[in-house]
């Protein structure tokens, strides 16, 4: 039998987070790709449950069977991050790190020298990629000397998610699970709104995923007594986790921008709804395909890549983003509203350790522009959704499960060598070895006891 090398991923592959999907992804790919005896060391992604793996699923148990705790025998041949660079550590005798990479326009000092401990980066947009390359530092002496430059010098390669089609894709009410229909119920309005993201730390206006601004936006749009016949916003979002507390307080920052809104005679706010849960890979396909649901919406900052834009556009449904990050792999302005505006610092309430930094920048889009487009859609829905279907089709294509395996295979035929079997040393069994002149008897001669001179 031939030798199979050694490679031990360690990633969050059981929690139900964007980190969790594309791990689960990636080592079911290197267990295809057949070549390794693949070893998983499964990690937390903060505070996101970890139940994402279904052992009656044969695509998960290919997963769970090769779980182990998170130690080594021996060094492994390959060894595969997929974190953020602060957890990459170069174990094996390969080492790839594979990321989300950065919503911003700067990686931190620490991430590009991490990245460089690695012997080559995956990242997951072109987004990413360019951030990382033209991350730059001066390296000075105590005495303020430029000694040197620090800067990622290992190879960056790009590549991107993919999504699981045969749950990602266009489907008719009467497809979709009972529970998302039961939510939809209570739902009056035709015409809806959705994004999905997080709400993640930052003062309204100033989080990452700009939620507070779309729910401004929205608002201040459909407040006006024209639109007699007014639309709805799903918000499909948490800080970080699905508790009871989590929620009242996203009611609450939700209620605080609809009190900041002032009405003239005749104006009523239209009506925002909060789905605050843990859903199925399932019951998110049927989010995004129910008839309610007419169009996807984000005003992210940044994205390192966007998965649940990529899942969203395979309805077929319009969607409006901005014209800038990791997304753009997936969206382009021909058949999406991409919106304008300019690049702004990072609000420190934003700030995050390392990671999103003082002096970076990330996207705030138009409000105008943003206004316009979400009255453009709901005005002149039609030729939008025709556009839709165009990339629809498209990302189906390009970023289905098995296009992005074949990537994945190249790029580890391309960077990662042969690795040799390990010479083990033979085992000898030596006779036992007897003193010169030594014979039986006086092996079994028995001495007196001394006894100490006084």
């Amino acid at each position: 039998m031939s030798y199979r090398p050694k490679c031990v991923v360690r990633a969050p592959v059981a929690t139900r987070s964007g980190y969790g999907e594309m791990s689960r992804d990636i080592v079911r790919h290197l267990i295809e790709y057949d070549k390794y005896d693949v070893e998983i060391h499964s990690i937390n992604w903060g505070e996101t449950p970890m139940n994402a793996l279904d052992k009656d699923d044969p695509m998960d148990a290919m997963i769970l069977d090769r779980i182990r705790p998170e130690q080594f025998q021996s060094q492994p041949d390959l060894y595969v991050s997929i974190s953020v660079p602060l957890e990459f550590r170069p174990i094996g005798k390969y080492n790839i790190g594979i990321t989300a990479g950065i919503e911003t326009t700067q990686a931190s000092v620490e991430w590009v020298q991490a990245m460089n401990q690695m012997d080559v980066a995956f990242v997951i947009s072109n987004h990413s990629k360019a951030v990382f390359e033209n991350s730059k530092y001066e390296a000075r002496d105590p005495n303020g000397n430029v000694q040197g430059i620090v800067q990622c010098e290992k190879p960056i390669e790009v590549l991107n998610n993919c999504v699981d089609t045969y749950i990602y894709k266009k489907k008719n009410d009467r497809d979709l699970e009972k529970s998302i229909l039961k939510t939809f119920d209570d739902i009056p309005e035709k015409f809806n709104y959705l994004f999905v993201g997080h709400w993640l730390s930052g003062e309204i206006g100033q989080d990452r995923k700009n939620v507070g601004l779309l729910i401004n936006v929205f608002l201040q749009i459909f407040k006006k007594k024209e639109f007699t016949e007014k639309p709805g916003l799903i918000l499909k979002t948490s800080s970080a986790t699905y508790s009871f507390m989590d929620r009242e307080q996203t009611m609450k920052k939700i209620q605080q921008i609809k009190d900041s809104i002032p009405l003239e005679p005749g104006e009523e706010l239209p009506n925002i709804y909060l789905l605050h849960g843990d859903l199925t890979e399932n019951e998110m396909s049927s989010l995004y395909n129910h008839s309610k649901v007419k169009v996807h919406v984000s005003f992210t900052k940044g994205e390192g890549f966007g998965r649940p834009l990529l899942e969203a556009s395979l309805t077929g449904k319009p969607i409006i983003a901005p014209g800038w990050s990791g997304h753009l792999d997936f969206l382009d302005a021909e058949n999406t509203i991409l919106l304008g505006g300019q690049l702004t610092d990072v609000h420190p309430s934003a700030f995050m350790d390392k990671t999103i930094i003082q002096g970076s920048k990330w996207f705030s889009c138009d409000p105008n522009m943003a206004a316009t487009a979400m009255v453009e859609l709901f005005n002149n829905y039609a030729p939008w959704k025709k556009k839709a279907a165009i990339t629809a089709k498209n990302n189906k294509e390009n970023f289905n499960y098995k296009k992005i395996q074949q990537k994945t295979w190249e790029l580890l035929d391309k960077y990662v060598p042969e690795f040799e079997e390990p010479v083990q040393p033979m085992k000898l069994n030596l006779p036992k070895l007897k003193k010169v002149g030594e014979t039986e008897e006086t092996r079994k001669l028995q001495l007196p006891k001394l006894k100490k001179i006084n």
